[in-house]
Order: structure tokens, then sequence, then C-alpha cells
């Protein structure tokens, strides 16, 4: 069982099989948004796993060889550009998550989500603020899903080198904005967004 801080827990973990679920990419302005759900093996734990946002590249690419090597189950999954402007973001991230979720090869008894909102899912879950940094389930998502996403922007990038999103990964930086309007807006960013949909209307 994957201990999780008293003080954060809504169930008793007891008998529970845990994943733990994080996303990765609501704020970029280009490229899908990507979930995680992994199932840590007791037997094997992984030493180091923390929120990705707080390790280096080498170091998540290494965690997530790990991950996928000893985790009881993994899975990633993803909505589109196109399904988050149809949606909106915050049901794009549930419906990533979920998906996640269905696709383990094995069921768990309980989600753990990190942030302050659930996916709609036929499992119990529970949402713990700041999770990927107190649960190590949820740590292993948020590795699994940043890296996932990191090596999907560099595939978009070999397909839209004008954008340079090896640099900036889709989030809105200087060079990123300076790219949207030296090349318009490509297939792959998303038009719901405030400075892309600008940019659609002048």
């Amino acid at each position: 069982m994957v201990p999780v801080a008293a003080e954060f827990s809504l169930f008793d973990y007891e008998g529970e099989l845990i994943c733990g679920v994080d996303e990765a990419g609501r704020g970029p302005l280009a490229g899908p948004v990507m979930a995680a759900a992994v199932i840590l093996d007791p037997v094997h734990p992984i030493a180091g796993l923390r929120d990705s946002k707080k390790l280096s590249e080498a170091k998540r690419d290494l965690l997530a060889i790990e991950i996928k090597k000893y985790a009881l189950a993994w899975a990633v999954a993803e909505c589109s550009e196109q399904e988050i402007d149809e949606l909106n973001i915050l049901q794009a991230t549930m419906l990533a998550m979920r998906r996640a979720v269905e696709a383990l090869s094995v069921t768990p008894t309980l989600a753990l989500i990190d942030g302050n909102r659930c996916p709609v899912m036929k499992i119990r879950s529970e949402a713990i603020v700041k999770g990927d940094d107190k649960v190590q389930a949820i740590s292993a998502a948020s590795i699994l899903a940043k890296t996932a996403r990191d090596h999907r922007l560099m595939a978009l990038h070999l397909a839209y080198p004008q954008y340079a999103l090896d640099q900036h990964k889709g989030y809105p930086t200087a060079l990123h904005m300076a790219r949207l309007l030296e090349h318009g807006v490509s297939p792959i960013h998303r038009k719901s967004y405030a400075p892309v949909k600008a940019l659609l209307k002048s």
C-alpha cells in the first residue's frame, strides 16, 4: 500500500489498491494535455519520486524508465487540442485523467488525484492538493505525464520547427508569442486560448 499522510485522507487506505493520477500541459498554447495513472509496487520502491517540476529533465527521464519497469501498472492518455477547444481545458484534463485510469492493465480500487477536483469515474477517487509532492504514486504519475508530453512536443517540433516548440514546449513564452506573430496559428494551437484567439481575430 502506498502511504498517505493521515491529514490528507478522506478514506481508510488499508486494503486499497491505489493509483496516483496527474496531468501535464494545462497552460501551454499548443499541443495536447496529457495525464498518467500509476499503481506502484510496494515490493519495488523507487527512490527519488517527487513533483516532476522539481526534477531536472534528465532525472525525470531516468525515473520514468524505472516507473515503467517496476510499477504494477501504468498508463498515459491525452486530450487533443481540438478536444480542449471543444470542452475547455478543465474538462479536457478530467477526461485525460479518466482515460489514463481506464487504460490501466490492473483495476485500482481508489484513485488519488493531484489537485482539488476529481474526474467522474467508475472507481472511487480523492483529490489531494499538491499531491504530486505528498503521495509517491501521484509523483510517479506526474513524472510520466510530464515526460510523455515533453517527448510529444519534441515530435511536434519536427513537424512545426518554425515555432521552436523544443525550447518552450508550447508555453506562452516571449519566444513562442514572437513565432506565433510571425508564422500565424497552426493546427496544433489551442484556438480557445486568449492569445491564440486574439491572433485569429486580428
